[in-house]
């Protein structure tokens, strides 16, 4: 079972939640949507954004973009414990991942190392998207923008979702982007990751993501379980 560094002052749900939840709600509303709604999120590293998905009907649609702070290293994937680089792939959050008591102010555990990047023997520990706008190798968001997603997440969480995606890229994955870092060491990498981007774009259902051969793996959900 996953555990956390950080856990000395445990935030004050109950008091977040009713000043956040009555605006949360009323902006749900207002894209025709609902709190608890299965979610879906994405990180792109060059332009520090983070984009919060919902579910309607068959396809997810675009809640919010919201900025980040902060994040640390450089693009690329994270390799080791210690080397201040956050990660990059596709992984997914459950309940227990989430934590209320972290000194950052909310975060939730993205779920690093996965499969791929055990197969590729790399190493660390405590990966978070977190509040408190400080990162030392996570994705650090601001207190108000943290208290949102994270509320968001726990509502679809506690309405059945058994976990959501949340998949990590260095930048959008577009033709322009691939061509401007066409040199870049981690383009192989990137190639690979590109692969379960495009499903995304084509379908706005995110695949399914699976190991083999040292290499990620997409099949497309013929329909939306999660």
């Amino acid at each position: 079972m996953t555990t956390f560094h950080h856990q000395t002052f445990a935030a004050d749900l109950p008091s977040i939640k009713e000043r956040v939840i009555p605006e949360l709600k009323a902006q749900f509303s207002a894209k025709g949507m609902e709190l608890g709604q299965p979610i879906f999120i994405r990180i792109f590293k060059e332009t520090s954004e983070l984009e919060l998905w919902v579910k309607t009907n068959d396809q997810f649609e675009l809640f919010k973009n919201y900025p980040i702070c902060n994040f640390s290293g450089l693009l690329g994937p994270k390799l080791k414990e210690g080397d201040h680089q956050s990660p990059e792939g596709f992984y997914y959050v459950t309940p227990k991942h989430m934590n209320p008591n972290s000194t950052y102010h909310l975060s939730f555990n993205v779920g690093f190392p996965n499969k791929y990047d055990q197969s590729h023997e790399r190493t660390g520990s405590y990966l978070m998207v977190h509040g408190d706008c400080v990162s030392i190798g996570y994705y650090a968001m601001s207190d108000k923008n943290i208290e949102e997603i994270y509320l968001v997440a726990k509502a679809a969480l506690n309405s059945g979702q058994p976990f959501f995606r949340t998949h990590l890229f260095p930048f959008r994955m577009n033709e322009e982007n691939m061509e401007k870092h066409k040199d870049n060491q981690w383009m192989s990498f990137w190639h690979n990751l590109k692969q379960g981007y495009d499903i995304f774009e084509n379908s706005k259902v995110p695949p399914n993501v699976e190991v083999a051969d040292k290499q990620y793996v997409f099949t497309a959900q013929e329909e939306i379980l999660n």
